[in-house]
């Protein structure tokens, strides 16, 4: 049996791909990719590797999670080093955790490679440092993906409360629901806020306004998007550097 490699492939800039991860996409027999992983990754592989396409866009799995398991194990029985790529880092909202499991179950060898995780490195390419001594001494990342349908939520919203950074992956689609649920817990109407679209690419658009206008001021917006809350967001104007 192969050895299956969970490897995240960054926030989308090419040179922010580890050099693990370069290695073991070298000498891939099998990359199973997300959509959030750059798709140029794909030509460091050699030609005889296999690739498989299990993305999801806005919530929809092209595959559903289960499956996707499943085809990791079956790409292990067949071949030697298999890459499972995901955007981002494997576990941080990727999981990376779930299909490790999977494996574990399975008594497939499997290893873990780190990526750079885009709660902190796309609002460094706003400008944005997600700490800063005197603002904030910590931040807190957070799922986009919980709506108002849920009975029962994982978020502790009454914590948000403090000068704490906020930061919220997958979330652009219930933007509206986080500022709401944020301003009815009497958070200020004027708190900065920022929407980072398609970050460290050369397609990267920012918006920054306030948790009362960021809804409207960030309409026009496109995914993958994420949404900074806290103080740090007045430092973009001074720190800005990516064009």
């Amino acid at each position: 049996m192969g050895k299956v490699y969970l490897t995240g492939a960054g926030p989308g800039d090419m040179e922010l791909l580890t050099l693990k991860a370069v290695k073991v996409v070298e000498q891939a027999d099998i990359i199973i990719y997300d959509r959030l992983a750059n798709p140029q990754i794909l030509n460091l592989a050699k030609k005889t590797c296999e690739k498989i396409y299990v993305g999801k866009k806005d919530g929809k799995h092209c595959v559903p999670q289960e499956q996707i398991n499943e085809i990791i194990y079956q790409a292990a029985l067949k071949y030697e080093n298999v890459v499972r790529l995901k955007g981002g880092d494997p576990f941080v909202f990727g999981r990376g955790g779930e299909e490790a499991i999977y494996l574990y179950n399975k008594d497939i060898e499997f290893e873990i490679i780190p990526g750079i995780t885009s709660c902190i490195s796309v609002p460094a390419y706003a400008g944005i440092p997600v700490t800063h001594r005197g603002i904030t001494t910590s931040f807190r990342v957070v799922t986009g993906h919980e709506t108002s349908n849920k009975k029962i939520s994982q978020i502790q919203w009454e914590s948000f409360l403090n000068d704490e950074t906020i930061v919220f992956l997958m979330g652009f689609h219930n933007i509206k629901l986080i500022t709401n649920k944020l301003l009815s817990l009497g958070k200020s109407k004027d708190y900065p806020c920022a929407v980072i679209s398609e970050g460290t690419t050369k397609n990267q658009k920012v918006i920054v306004s306030t948790l009362e206008k960021i809804v409207e001021a960030s309409k026009d917006m496109c995914t993958p998007a994420i949404i900074i809350i806290g103080e740090v967001v007045n430092l973009r104007e001074k720190i800005k550097w990516f064009k």
